[in-house]
């Protein structure tokens, strides 16, 4: 490239988009408002998605976004304190699964989105 990347973000629909804001939210992104159709959730300047009021079945139950994150365990416990499938019906987590790569849960958002939360496993030392 001859250029700099500086962010990548990714465009996800709601089927209910002030339910889908809510459980953003509450899941601990930070919400940007950017018109009556469309916010912005980051957690950082890098780590972001947009959320718009759009849904289109065959395509949210075709996306998914990966999360990264430092200790898998310290996130499980703190998704599921947060009680999030009793205040969205469709919300649920699986268990973590062990992979060659790492770790990871999945969750399913309240229009069925699914998120891969991951913990790479630390390459061996040569």
């Amino acid at each position: 490239m001859t250029y700099q990347a500086k962010s990548i973000r990714a465009f996800i629909g709601a089927r209910v988009f002030e339910e889908s804001r809510q459980f953003y939210s509450l899941l601990g992104f930070e919400e940007v408002v950017i018109d009556a159709s469309m916010s912005l959730f980051k957690v950082n300047d890098k780590l972001a998605f947009y959320l718009q009021d759009y849904y289109a079945k065959e395509w949210i139950n075709n996306s998914m976004l990966f999360l990264e994150v430092d200790d898998l365990d310290r996130c499980r416990e703190t998704l599921l304190k947060k009680n999030l499938p009793a205040k969205f019906h469709s919300v649920r987590f699986s268990e973590i699964r062990n992979e060659v790569w790492g770790r990871e849960l999945f969750m399913h958002d309240p229009s069925g989105v699914l998120w891969h939360f991951g913990e790479f496993k630390e390459a061996p030392n040569s």
